[in-house]
């Protein structure tokens, strides 16, 4: 195998995989560096809004899961809900969405190479991983929320408030609603989301560091249909989800996925973004233009960064975050709205 590519795409979840799928399609010669065995699990919500099923659909990709018909909020005896405007979303199982995902790279001909990534070079015309031999043109940075590309090449940039953090966990039960449910609590909430005929994933965000278990206790008419013995997973774990970069494009370096920054998962849109960012840079490297890649980032994910951060920062403000669920049920209309501007 050539040490020499147009493209190193450094991480195999999501982001870097549909990178490579674009690349391949576009062309371009492509190598994932991903050390952990496929299918990689994550702790995540687990349903891909219709944004990211459209994507997917445009690779040639249809992920197994069930039909999600919106968003539902969820606050004691209140409750508000929205239908997707432009086709269902889906609930699948991130290990069979990363399984897809992987098998349709491999396909392409593009190697997944089980390697660890420390630190980059790069020089005026190329990019290179010491100890490895691996060279390119181009190096993406696809490795995750704590990128050590981005770190390495001292593009982060310190947060501000409260860190959030997120956990997840399925259980053995039948769904009861075709929709996404965020039920609300003082200070965290839970997503439960449709994954199976007889499994749903419920995920918890949240500042305040204690036990799944014992965050589902303030949640109690949630933790009645959830009962202990009905688990079917561990618990897995992410955070602190709050991460930025000072640019997406650093010389021949550019980011992609949540190593390019992320809000948070308030909104569920991670996946769907990692989607939207690996075409973007992926067409600019084709035209020639890399330089345009962070002015088109920028472009794709304003909405859901604009929105995404007004509703964060109303959640950690003690005055507004009873307020969130209240309003958005006295006011579907704009609530629909907002739901479906970002799905």
């Amino acid at each position: 195998m050539s040490a020499h590519h147009d493209l190193l795409i450094v991480g195999g979840g999501p982001a870097g995989l549909a990178t490579a799928l674009h690349a391949a399609h576009a062309g371009l010669d492509a190598v994932v560096v991903e050390p952990r065995p496929a299918p990689v699990d994550k702790a995540c919500g687990e349903g891909l809004m219709p944004g990211a099923v459209r994507s997917l659909a445009a690779l040639g990709l249809e992920v197994p899961g069930v039909p999600l018909s919106g968003i539902r909020y969820v606050q004691g005896a209140r409750r508000v809900q929205a239908a997707f405007r432009h086709g269902p979303g889906t609930g699948a199982r991130r290990t069979d969405l990363h399984g897809m995902l992987h098998r349709a790279v491999l396909a392409a001909g593009v190697p997944v190479l089980p390697l660890r990534v420390a630190e980059v070079r790069q020089d005026g015309t190329s990019v290179s991983v010491p100890g490895t031999g691996l060279r390119a043109r181009w190096l993406v940075g696809a490795d995750g929320l704590h990128s050590r590309v981005r770190r390495s090449l001292g593009l982060e940039v310190r947060t501000r408030g409260a860190p959030r953090y997120g956990l997840r966990r399925h259980y053995a039960v039948a769904p009861w609603s075709p929709y996404v449910e965020v039920h609300w609590g003082r200070d965290a909430e839970v997503y439960v989301t449709p994954i199976g005929p007889r499994l749903v994933g419920v995920a918890v965000l949240t500042t305040r560091r204690a036990p799944f278990t014992t965050q589902l206790e303030n949640f109690p008419g949630l933790a009645d249909r959830l009962p202990a013995d009905r688990a079917a997973t561990p618990v897995r774990g992410a955070g602190p989800l709050r991460q930025r970069a000072r640019t997406r494009a650093h010389g021949r370096v550019l980011l992609v996925g949540d190593a390019a920054g992320y809000v948070d998962a308030l909104t569920g849109e991670g996946v769907a973004l990692a989607l939207i960012g690996a075409e973007a840079l992926v067409a600019n490297l084709r035209r020639g233009t890399p330089s345009r890649y962070e002015a088109d980032w920028r472009r794709a994910t304003r909405r859901h960064r604009v929105l995404t951060a007004a509703l964060l920062g109303a959640r950690l403000q003690p005055a507004l975050a009873p307020h969130i669920m209240p309003t958005a049920a006295r006011l579907p209309g704009l609530f629909g709205a907002a739901v479906n501007a970002l799905a």
